[in-house]
């Protein structure tokens, strides 16, 4: 379909607004209806924006929306300028990754100046999500979820804590950062098994936390502190990591486990192999 029709009613919508804010800078025009002028200038950016969006030029979108944004600050509006900092920070997700960063950030500021720490933690972690998967910065990635984390605690919203804190953990264990993960693995586990709902997860979080164990010494992982916490299913811990040595000495590929515990199962494998060598 050819959207190009689209494109060129944004153009002439993004020509008005900008006579429009020009007029309100002016002398009359300030003294006659200044504010009314900026309120349709972002009407018709907002407008441009989407029509840009159909067009699907992204750039032009995000832009767009966050001249709206900046004309809603001026006037005062911060929620609306929040809204539109996001719906730039969509647009250049697209396009533009660090420039929708940049978006989003501006949005977190304004929402946090209002209290609002449950939204800015939903948009730290879109932003932590981009250093993923598009900018590939992990270090990050993880202090975006970290201080979503942070903020979702603030809210007494545990849960969701825990989520952006398990994202933490698995990419502090890929960093070898293993007393970290380490211990995110350990106070998740421990608040899952206060939960009726959730204290089964309680055994793969716990799991995690004696791999990394293993991989910082397997011969003094904490087993007996494992037993104790998961009484309910006494013995589970002691059998699982005698099946893990046989694991990673027997097995070259894992294709029933995932990436995360994949990488961290070879790491183990690697440092059994170490010793049995030294030992030779």
């Amino acid at each position: 379909m050819d959207n190009s029709g689209k494109e060129k009613e944004a153009n002439a919508l993004m020509a008005e607004a900008e006579k429009k804010m020009k007029s309100s800078q002016s002398f009359f025009g300030a003294l006659f209806g200044g504010s009314s002028k900026l309120e349709e200038a972002c009407d018709m950016l907002v407008r441009a924006a989407n029509m840009y969006k159909m067009a699907k030029n992204w750039c032009a979108a995000g832009n767009a929306f966050s001249q709206a944004a900046h004309l809603h600050l001026q006037m005062q509006s911060k929620h609306d300028a929040a809204t539109n900092f996001i719906d730039a920070g969509n647009a250049f997700k697209k396009a533009d990754p660090q420039e929708a960063i940049n978006c989003l950030n501006r949005a977190i500021e304004i929402y946090t100046d209002m209290g609002r720490f449950t939204i800015a933690a939903k948009h730290h972690i879109s932003i932590a999500e981009i250093y993923e998967t598009e900018l590939v910065d992990v270090d990050k990635a993880i202090a975006h979820y970290e201080q979503a984390a942070d903020y979702y605690r603030g809210e007494e919203s545990t849960s969701s804590a825990n989520k952006c804190l398990l994202k933490v953990a698995t990419y502090a264990a890929q960093l070898e950062q293993y007393q970290k993960a380490i211990e995110i693995y350990e106070q998740v586990g421990t608040h899952a098994m206060d939960s009726t709902l959730l204290k089964y997860s309680a055994k793969d979080h716990f799991f995690k936390a004696a791999l990394c164990h293993f991989c910082v010494d397997h011969l003094n992982a904490k087993v007996s502190h494992y037993i104790q916490l998961l009484s309910w299913g006494k013995g589970f811990i002691k059998i699982l990591l005698n099946a893990l040595k046989i694991i990673v000495k027997e097995f070259d590929t894992i294709s029933r486990l995932d990436q995360w515990l994949t990488t961290m199962l070879l790491r183990i494998k690697k440092t059994i192999q170490d010793e049995e060598s030294d030992l030779r």
